[in-house]
């Protein structure tokens, strides 16, 4: 697995790895991970075009889901006190 690129972001470790014939999009938030995976064959642009993808909408969308994991992991610890 190789690392291409850190991306900076206030909120989100963000991380562009290439393994395996992949882009692995790796985002962070404290305990927690959404990885994207992403066929080399599939972005003609590269790790550039990658990186491209990271907008506000998506990255907003991201912080979302990371609310919603952290929810879930939440509630299903309190039902099993």
């Amino acid at each position: 697995m190789r690392v291409v690129a850190d991306i900076p972001h206030p909120e989100i470790k963000i991380t562009l790895l290439a393994w395996n014939g992949k882009y692995l999009l790796k985002l962070e938030l404290g305990p927690f991970e959404q990885t994207y995976k992403v066929s080399e064959m599939d972005v003609l642009g590269g790790d550039e075009e990658v990186k491209t993808w990271l907008d506000e909408e998506f990255l907003q969308g991201s912080i979302e889901l990371f609310l919603a994991m952290r929810k879930n992991l939440h509630e299903t610890r309190r039902r099993h006190e």
